[in-house]
């Protein structure tokens, strides 16, 4: 009997899914479901690792790979340097404001991107509050939600390189369509405190130091400007300079170069040993980030090369499922069990690609994967399993039902926003197509 192939899908993620939940690492579980995946769509074994060693040779893989493990080499000299807590010791007194203090935090925190991360800014948020009468449900909200308030565009997140290299979409493009969201996750925060009535505890007494300079936290934002101007303006030149074969690696190329000064600024200025830096790039995490972007990509080749994507896609045309809402619940269901964003990106966004494709809406293939991304963010942010959510939770006492109270109007107001938005931003494309 021939097994359905959305049946075989579901199959396929629930493996994923118990792997993940048996805590094995990312890049394994990546890698085994594409040789399922290449098994049960009918690849013979030397058709898998054909696919697999094209997959891993190709220009975008390898390119990727070396963007996010330079992101995360940055991230770390940036923590071995104590350059986060010098760019909030410089930041501190710029703003009287309690409210704003406890929100800027974690925000500025979250530039940088880290695993469980949210654990690195607990005790700022804690050491501010000290003076006011605030819950620790509500000072680990707070914590959590404020941390990843650019997760939907910020380019030195992972999920967001992914999302642009799978569905082969211009970066920048993609960050200023994404950029307001962060905007509605700031509002939705803050609607938050509001009807919590939690704004009044934090204004009452508010201190009225002197205000320090402004110029020694812009010092301390160097890195992170090197970083997004620099990788920007490269790319661009890189662009126009480079043949033909390389301008599909192009922002990438752009961005190794601004990750690679941006490092060399950190150890130059903190002045790292030869051994120091020698710890760092040895890292064993840094193979393990490279081994997970490129077992992503090897799934991705491996659903395209046995034709899996072009069977789903068949069934759910068949069955007259819209597009809109695959793309809204399968991203979203797929976060909110594995907490990870780049789990709901390397499973779903592969299929989702083709159904764009197939439905003839190629030329919005940037608002799909927005609505997509934002989607499934939504679901990792509820994520009983999410690990900034699990940490927070822990450093100050508290459950998740106490701090779900907060996130429901945040992540309500994101999610009816993102759909508005899509749909104008559809309706008016298409008007000009």
């Amino acid at each position: 009997m021939q097994i359905p192939a959305f049946l075989k899908i579901l199959i396929i993620f629930g493996l994923i899914l118990i792997a993940v939940r048996k805590k094995i690492i990312l890049g394994n579980v990546f890698f085994g479901a594409s040789v399922v995946t290449g098994l049960l769509f009918g690849l013979g074994i030397v058709d898998v690792l054909y696919s697999v060693v094209h997959s891993l040779s190709h220009p975008k893989t390898l390119a990727l790979g070396c963007v996010v493990s330079l992101i995360l080499v940055l991230s770390m000299s940036m923590e071995k340097a104590r350059e986060m807590d010098r760019l909030l010791g410089a930041f501190q007194g710029l703003i009287s404001n309690p409210l704003l203090n406890l929100v800027v935090f974690p925000a500025l925190i979250g530039l940088l991107p880290m695993p469980g991360g949210a654990i690195f800014s607990a005790p700022m948020v804690k050491n501010i509050a000290k003076p006011f009468k605030v819950s620790p449900a509500l000072l680990s909200y707070i914590n959590y939600w404020f941390r990843h308030i650019w997760e939907n565009w910020w380019p030195l997140y992972p999920g967001i390189l992914l999302t642009t290299t799978l569905a082969n979409i211009d970066l920048w493009k993609f960050i200023l369509c994404a950029m307001p969201l962060t905007f509605i996750m700031v509002l939705g925060g803050y609607l938050s405190f509001k009807l919590g009535r939690a704004e009044e505890d934090l204004l009452v007494g508010k201190d009225q130091l002197e205000r320090p300079p402004v110029k020694p936290f812009l010092v301390r934002l160097i890195p992170i400007g090197i970083v997004i101007i620099g990788g920007l303006c490269t790319g661009l030149l890189f662009n126009r300079l480079l043949p033909g074969n390389f301008q599909n690696i192009a922002k990438e190329l752009g961005l190794i170069s601004a990750l690679l000064v941006a490092i060399l600024f950190i150890w130059v200025k903190n002045r790292f040993s030869l051994r120091d830096c020698a710890e760092l790039i040895t890292e064993k995490q840094l193979l393990k980030m490279f081994y997970m972007v490129s077992s992503i990509l090897v799934f991705k080749g491996i659903l395209h090369d046995s034709h899996a994507a072009d069977e789903i896609t068949r069934e759910l045309l068949a069955i007259h499922i819209p597009l809109v809402p695959v793309c809204i619940t399968l991203p979203f269901i797929m976060g909110m069990i594995t907490g990870i964003t780049v789990a709901f990106v390397g499973t779903t966004f592969p299929i989702l690609i083709a159904l764009i494709h197939t439905f003839g809406e190629s030329p919005f293939i940037l608002y799909y994967m927005m609505l997509a991304l934002a989607c499934g963010f939504i679901g990792v942010m509820l994520s009983p399993v999410h690990l900034c959510f699990l940490l927070s939770n822990e450093y100050f006492h508290t459950n998740f039902q106490r701090v779900y109270r907060y996130m429901i109007i945040p992540c309500s107001l994101l999610f009816l926003s993102v759909i508005c938005y899509f749909a104008v931003l559809r309706i008016v494309s298409g008007r000009f197509t």
